[in-house]
């Protein structure tokens, strides 16, 4: 692990007076009091990277779910649309094989005599 310089600021705005620069040792608490250590520190940041990397397994779980769903919709959708258009090719068929079988029944190809 590479060392590195954190920068904390704090800004206390109207909590001291300009007057008031004495009463600055009342405000600051001694080290004893201060709750968060610099272990502490580490063990929250090592919880939330822990956090972090379970969150990219489930997203790289879930995108690999997403794909293969996509894969066997994009599939499933040739398969519909292959034979949906067989099957309005065949209907077209057995229509103009229907029309032409029912022109031929009326037509009537004998010479009438008057």
């Amino acid at each position: 692990m590479s060392e590195k310089m954190v920068f904390f600021e704090v800004i206390t705005e109207g909590l001291l007076q300009d007057t008031a620069v004495e009463d600055w040792a009342q405000v600051v608490q001694p080290d004893e009091l201060v709750d968060f250590k610099l272990d502490d520190i580490r063990d929250s940041m090592d919880g939330v990277r822990r956090r972090l990397e379970r969150s990219m397994q489930m997203q790289t779980m879930l995108r690999a779910f997403e794909a293969r769903d996509r894969n066997l919709q994009e599939d499933n959708l040739f398969r519909v649309t292959f034979w949906s258009s067989l099957n309005m090719l065949v209907m077209m068929v057995v229509a103009l094989v229907q029309v032409y079988l029912l022109r031929s029944l009326f037509n009537d190809k004998r010479k009438v005599r008057t």
